[in-house]
């Protein structure tokens, strides 16, 4: 039997690919000597950790994994552009699926939609699709710091285009909308400024922290911070076709906040190991990631938008075998060393 090991988590977003964490999730709570002290989530990864949070605080780990998986149950549901089912048939692998939804007419002509068209047009009859799964939630829970794993989730403040992290109590339904608030797509939710108590208005929290790394870094949490990554780092080749370029740039933009922090932690790792700051001083974090940059690859942002319930399935089965890649490679390095080479990363 293993020692008990305490980590943070950092869950991305990355709409309907959040499903890729919600495989990693599962298989991560099936390990008894794994502690999650902490998460931090934007977006779908926020949504992820109401989800983790709720049901941990109600049946420990197998509510926290009933509680995941009634939530992606719900989310394959809301999509309003669906593949047709004969298609579904003939195009099963995940390249092929995001290719036919790149270039089907009604993923065009709603992506062209929102190039031209306000979400505010609709006045009284907007409705935000993600806040009757959200209102769901049993916030007593997700809100409690009794049990379970701290939660945290990364907004985008409107006004100021400043990262701010609502945590504990201040988390409810808005929060979580705002977390995964695209503009192009919704309304910007308004409500208190967590830090002022003014109000304001927020966006996508991944614009600014995807997800924020910095409050995970409090002396009370553990050193190792597992990172949940559903945006590749990485992409081969130069993108040439207005749907390659339009994913890239959504890519890279949803990387840049994450890489900022990253090069942080390993500018203090520098200076701790040269010794020009003293051990203590700082806190050296151990920092490491479970990806499947492979089928990121092969999706793109059409399967973000759209949760196709094949291809939801697809990623749940990825996150959870990239998961166990991961412990079986690195379950000792947990607590002991870090597994990201985060210097080979900005060199």
């Amino acid at each position: 039997m293993r020692e008990p090991v305490r980590i943070n988590l950092g869950l991305q977003g990355g709409g309907a690919h959040g499903a890729f964490t919600w495989g990693v999730l599962d298989r991560l709570l099936e390990e008894p000597w794994l502690e999650i002290a902490a998460v931090t989530g934007t977006s779908a990864g926020a949504l992820n950790g109401a989800a983790l949070k709720s049901g941990w605080v109600r049946g420990d780990r197998e509510g926290a994994r009933e509680a995941l998986e009634a939530l992606w149950q719900q989310v394959s549901g809301i999509s309003d552009l669906r593949m047709p089912a004969w298609m579904q048939g003939f195009v099963p692998e995940p390249f092929f699926t995001a290719k036919a939804l790149e270039y089907s007419p009604l993923f065009a002509m709603a992506d062209t939609l929102t190039r031209v068209v306000s979400p505010y047009i609709y006045g009284p009859f907007y409705k935000n699709p993600l806040e009757r799964i959200v209102s769901e939630f049993d916030f007593d829970k997700v809100c409690t710091r009794v049990k379970g794993p701290e939660l945290h989730v990364c907004t985008t403040c409107v006004r100021d285009g400043k990262v701010r992290v609502f945590t504990g109590e201040g988390i409810n339904t808005d929060v979580i909308l705002a977390s995964a608030c695209l503009p192009t797509l919704f309304q910007a939710i308004e409500m208190p400024d967590p830090v002022t108590g003014a109000p304001e208005a927020f966006w996508d929290g991944g614009y600014t922290g995807n997800p924020a790394l910095f409050p995970l870094f409090e002396a009370h949490l553990p050193d190792d911070i597992v990172i949940v990554n559903i945006n590749p780092l990485e992409r081969e080749g130069i993108p040439a076709t207005p749907q390659d370029i339009a994913n890239r740039i959504n890519e890279i933009s949803f990387n840049s906040s994450l890489l900022r922090e990253l090069r942080a932690i390993e500018f203090v790792q520098r200076l701790l190991d040269q010794g020009q700051i003293p051990e203590g001083a700082m806190k050296r974090l151990r920092v490491h990631m479970i990806a499947d940059d492979g089928l990121m690859n092969d999706l793109s942002v059409a399967t973000k938008l759209v949760a196709l319930p094949s291809v939801i399935a697809q990623l749940k089965a990825a996150g959870q075998e990239a998961a166990e890649v991961f412990l079986s490679k690195h379950a000792d390095d947990l607590g002991q060393r870090q597994s990201a080479d985060l210097r080979d990363m900005f060199a």
